[in-house]
């Protein structure tokens, strides 16, 4: 479904971009049908075609393709930007329980472990329980060990344990 709602909100602006430019076209084509004739490239003063017309018809049509691109430009884009927002909030809100989701489920790691090992974890063993990274790991128990002021413990062989008040 997301993909189709991708691809309706594409087409849509395309299709809503292709008629205002239709639009913008027009009225330019009009406005410079309107330009008087520079005296350069006008014919002779006084010559008996020396007279300035206004192709109705051409300005007629020229009116009509301005104002129905018009009205059929600002609603189709207008619908596209609707979906294509629709999209990203949904979008935003997915990451935004995906990413919730992610910190539960590491936070009840977190406490099974200090629950299990009686308030003592090492990164080590914190890493292969939770699926983190090394410096994740680290930083997320760094993180926990300030706000429960937990205590610090390095091993002879240089490994750092926390240690939780239970």
């Amino acid at each position: 479904m997301k993909t189709a709602e991708k691809l309706a909100a594409g087409w849509l602006l395309t299709l809503g971009f292709m008629f205002l430019s239709l639009s913008a076209s027009a009225v330019m084509q009009k406005n410079s049908m309107q330009k008087p004739i520079l005296p350069g490239l006008r014919p002779i003063v006084d010559s008996p075609y020396d007279y300035d017309f206004r192709n109705e018809a051409a300005v007629n049509v020229l009116d009509n393709t301005a104002l129905q691109s018009l009205i059929f430009g600002v609603p189709t884009s207008v619908l596209g930007v609707w979906l294509a927002l629709g999209v990203y909030r949904q979008s935003q809100q997915e990451r935004k329980a995906i990413k919730s989701q992610a910190n539960e489920v590491l936070q009840s790691t977190f406490y099974r472990m200090i629950q299990d090992n009686n308030g003592r974890i090492t990164l080590i063993s914190f890493a292969m329980q939770s699926q983190l990274p090394p410096a994740t790991a680290k930083q997320y128990l760094d993180e926990q060990a300030k706000l429960f002021n937990a205590n610090f413990k390095v091993s002879e062989e240089g490994g750092v344990s926390y240690h939780f008040d239970v």
